[in-house]
């Protein structure tokens, strides 16, 4: 797994070659690394001299050769060559193919967007590196089609400007949900490592406990995709502009999500140790958003009717709009450090001041704060904090 160690885990590779070569170095020294690379960019003189993952002597890996990432199947009851099919490996190309019904159906104005989550499905030579090489996993994707100019740097106020606008968008959205920004960061693909499709990609990059990661991805990829469906399907997807009868085709800014990656981001972004009454604690600090759980309701106590009767009520009307747990076993700090474990922002206990008074007490996962509140105040409070 690539991570910050990579560059001493190839030292100390280079160290065990030498040793095998016979090659004595002097003592407590590690031979020179420079800037690794991807394999794919060796020269073949250089490829001579990589070893192998497998037999570790070098010369014995084999040239890059083409690979299809795409899973091969077959429908219907014959397996010919007429019933081939492939999984999708993404989920733009639905996007693009339904790009015409889209139009044609939903009285839609450029620029707009279209965007989809589902399932993508890809070949992987070797499954690995955690949920980050995986054969199958889930994807989110949003096509944003806008009016190209003829100057490619000058379309909504410069297609740049616009791909630059979508990737601090997207960068704000991963803060907004709770991801911290010190663990977050951007980087631009050079002009000679882009796809083929695109114009510019810029990564949101995030930094796992085990390296630097990518998160989404976010393209300019200009005018390929329609281009290509146009001319494998023969029909047009061109855009007629109401105002001025011009034909062109869309130009495209694609976001691209892995919700695994995202998700696994957020826990590592939200786990948390610190100290209360001077005990350890452990916790995540789910932003209310998408804290699996918003809110708790606990009884003081199990034993009164009384109590069990609104703690139950109050359960039952948060439980309307809300994920909501509802908690009557052990002491009340017992069932605190429960909900701290599973990220929940919000512990409410119903004692026997509310049978008096109707207000209830709302405990903070953060700040561990205390307050009195009433009950139409307690769904305000955690309507704002959720919506």
């Amino acid at each position: 797994l690539e991570s910050a160690d990579t560059a001493a885990d190839a030292a100390k590779a280079a160290k065990a070659l030498c040793k095998k070569a016979g090659v004595k170095l002097p003592a407590h020294t590690q031979p020179a690394v420079g800037e690794l690379k991807d394999v794919t960019h060796a020269t073949e003189a250089e490829l001579a001299l990589i070893p192998s993952p497998v037999t570790g002597e070098p010369g014995t890996l084999t040239p890059p050769r083409d690979f299809n990432l795409m899973f091969q199947t077959n429908v219907g009851a014959l397996a010919d060559a007429s019933s081939v099919a492939y999984l999708r490996p993404e989920t733009a190309q639905g996007i693009f193919t339904n790009f015409k019904n889209v139009v044609a159906t939903s009285r839609v104005k450029l620029p707009f967007g279209i965007a989809q989550i589902g399932k993508a499905f890809r070949n992987e030579i070797t499954p690995r590196n955690f949920i980050f090489r995986s054969r199958e996993f889930e994807q989110m994707e949003l096509e944003y089609f806008f009016k190209p100019a003829d100057d490619p740097d000058c379309a909504e106020g410069g297609w740049r400007a616009l791909h630059g606008a979508w990737v601090a968008q997207r960068y704000a959205w991963h803060v907004s949900v709770g991801m911290r920004p010190e663990l977050l960061s951007i980087e631009a693909h050079a002009d000679d490592s882009l796809a083929h499709y695109a114009q510019a990609c810029s990564d949101i990059m995030f930094r796992f406990p085990f390296g630097v990661q990518e998160l989404e991805g976010c393209a300019a990829r200009g005018c390929y995709d329609l281009s290509q469906h146009m001319e494998a399907s023969g029909k047009s997807l061109e855009w007629v502009d109401e105002a001025t009868k011009e034909k062109f085709v869309p130009h495209v800014i694609e976001p691209s999500l892995g919700v695994d990656r995202c998700m696994l981001a957020l826990i590592c972004s939200a786990y948390a140790e610190d100290e209360v009454g001077g005990e350890k604690r452990t916790l995540l600090r789910f932003h209310p958003r998408i804290a699996p759980i918003k809110a708790a309701v606990f009884p003081l106590v199990k034993n009164n009717e009384a109590l069990m009767g609104k703690a139950k009520e109050l359960y039952e009307r948060l439980q309307r709009r809300y994920n909501v747990a509802f908690d009557a076993a052990g002491n009340i700090g017992r069932r605190y450090r429960r909900m701290d474990e599973a990220g929940t922002p919000f512990c409410i206990t119903v004692d026997f001041d509310t049978l008096e008074d109707g207000t209830v007490t709302l405990r903070e996962r953060d700040s561990t704060a205390q307050t009195r509140m009433s009950v139409d105040e307690l769904l305000a409070h955690i309507a704002d904090a959720v919506e």
